[in-house]
């Protein structure tokens, strides 16, 4: 195609391909598969007929949902055999994100890891419904069932979210304060410290995928939590160091160890103490945290 000769196709998929992402990212947790959902989205996108679309925004989410369906069904079966706790692959966001609430609600590590535990199909109808507000004749095209299956499935993942998602909504400002002074306690290795900024019942889950090394189970309890991170994620001579960072729409730290790049630590606050900690080793998840990623609703 040259470049003075317009072609809608192209256009109609360059104009939603943030969104068709960002839908694609909820869905599967992972930029690398979103990608390719993508990709596989646009070699169906290239054979419509157009004239024949009505709404070429949602018929591009009804593709992109069908394909990241079907790669969510297999995914679920590569997680049941990773090495350690799966965690989302973090990303680097601007600042548009985190004062969108509800889109930095929807791909917090927090909520999606609660998203883990639904079907592929509850996780489908609760990210279109709950995250980008489309109606129900549209998502029971996308994942095959009727509108009044759909309205049910939706209830009964909304519901089962509600139960398990964070109990209070902690600004961006008092989450920064927190990490702050975690990102000081780390830094100097602290350890009375990181005490005073965790919670008594705090959970840490460390993603290293079988590379990197990471704890097999979760880490709970203030004291195991702080003694496993200043011991380096099992390197009792390591310097860990935090840089401040809007990750996934929240303040994040991203961790170099004796300077190299480590991981990323999310966190989730409640009543001004740190009550979680997301720990990212796994060096194929941390493709996205060197430049901004773009995400949208819209």
């Amino acid at each position: 195609m040259g470049d003075d000769t317009a072609d809608p196709a192209t256009d109609t998929f360059v104009a939603h391909r943030n969104l068709l992402f960002t839908v694609a990212y909820e869905m599967l947790g992972s930029a690398a598969d979103a990608e390719d959902v993508l990709q596989e989205t646009w070699l169906r996108w290239i054979d419509v007929d157009l004239a024949q679309v009505r709404d070429r925004r949602a018929y591009l989410v009804r593709i992109t949902t069908r394909q990241a369906l079907n790669r969510l069904r297999t995914m679920t079966r590569r997680k049941e055999a990773y090495i350690g706790p799966w965690l989302p692959e973090p990303l680097l966001t601007a600042s548009d994100v985190a004062q969108d609430a509800e889109l930095a609600e929807s791909v917090s590590m927090a909520l999606m890891l609660v998203l883990e535990t639904l079907s592929p199909t509850e996780r489908a109808v609760f990210v279109l419904r709950e995250a980008f507000d489309v109606g129900y004749e549209e998502i029971a095209a996308a994942v095959d069932k009727s509108p009044a299956a759909v309205r049910q499935i939706a209830h009964r993942a909304r519901k089962h979210v509600d139960a398990r998602r964070p109990r209070e909504v902690v600004s961006p400002r008092e989450t920064r304060a927190v990490l702050e002074s975690f990102r000081r306690a780390l830094d100097t290795g602290d350890l009375q410290g990181l005490l005073d900024v965790l919670a008594p019942e705090v959970v840490l889950l460390s993603d290293g995928g079988g590379v990197k090394q990471a704890a097999r189970r979760p880490v709970v309890g203030a004291d195991k939590v702080a003694r496993f991170i200043i011991g380096g994620a099992g390197r009792i001579d390591a310097a860990l160091t935090g840089e401040l960072a809007l990750v996934n729409g929240h303040p994040a730290l991203l961790v170099r160890l004796d300077g190299e790049n480590d991981g990323v630590m999310a966190v989730r606050v409640e009543d001004a103490r740190i009550t979680g900690i997301y720990y990212v080793r796994n060096p194929e998840k941390l493709t996205r945290v060197a430049s901004e990623t773009p995400l949208t609703r819209r």
